[in-house]
């Protein structure tokens, strides 16, 4: 499904496999990154959907784990090994990925277990870039809904497009939330002024209005 140009989403409940978090894609000068990876149930359907977006010299330079929840990163091994990409995520989650903790990542709501994931690429900082061809994307940490938590951002014809996969939580102790931390995430991502929201659950929302209206309507 084209959102924009350079961004898909070729992931998620309806489009790979049930249990699926949306999965997008970008592209810039054949130059890509995927943003999550699914529960890895739907593996071969996501390779379909992306090969149908991308051109075939098209070079997948990253993943991108918004965070460690298991519907989000228990496809990444999968995908990694696939594409040959880098699997990018918040130092803070990375931990939990890296010790295969069905806890805290729930993988265990999934009747499933995670194994130890290897992260190549540890953010560690608020914010980091990341060039891709012509285009970029910058990471920023949101701690809240778990510890390593962050959302990406990418300059898209003019418009900015905010990959916030689960901006709606939930927050659950299992998850190591943080009340506290999110209410202060949201709130970044007010100030954020996205024209776009491409989230994990709810959908696509276009337009600042109504991406402003939806994280809003988590604060009250």
């Amino acid at each position: 499904m084209k959102i924009i140009d350079h961004v898909w989403q070729v992931g998620g409940d309806n489009l790979t496999a049930q249990g699926d978090a949306a999965i997008y894609l970008a592209c810039f000068d054949n130059s890509t990154a995927i943003i999550d990876a699914g529960c890895g149930n739907g593996h071969q359907q996501l390779v379909q959907n992306i090969s149908q977006c991308l051109p075939p010299d098209a070079k997948i330079h990253y993943l991108f784990l918004t965070h460690c929840h298991y519907d989000h990163a228990g496809g990444a091994a999968a995908v990694r090994k696939h594409y040959g990409c880098a699997i990018a995520a918040h130092e803070l989650d990375a931990e939990y990925l890296e010790s295969g903790d069905s806890r805290v990542t729930a993988a265990q709501w999934y009747n499933a277990h995670l194994e130890p994931l290897k992260v190549d690429h540890k953010i560690k900082a608020k914010e980091e870039t990341f060039l891709l061809g012509s285009g970029s994307i910058t990471a920023y940490h949101c701690p809240g809904h778990s510890p390593g938590s962050m959302v990406l951002v990418s300059e898209v014809n003019g418009k900015k497009v905010l990959f916030g996969q689960d901006i709606h939580g939930p927050l659950h102790d299992d998850l190591l939330s943080s009340r506290k931390d999110y209410i202060g995430s949201l709130k970044f991502l007010l100030g954020l002024e996205a024209d776009i929201l491409c989230e994990g659950h709810y959908g696509v929302y276009q337009g600042k209005k109504e991406v402003r209206e939806f994280i809003s309507s988590f604060l009250r």
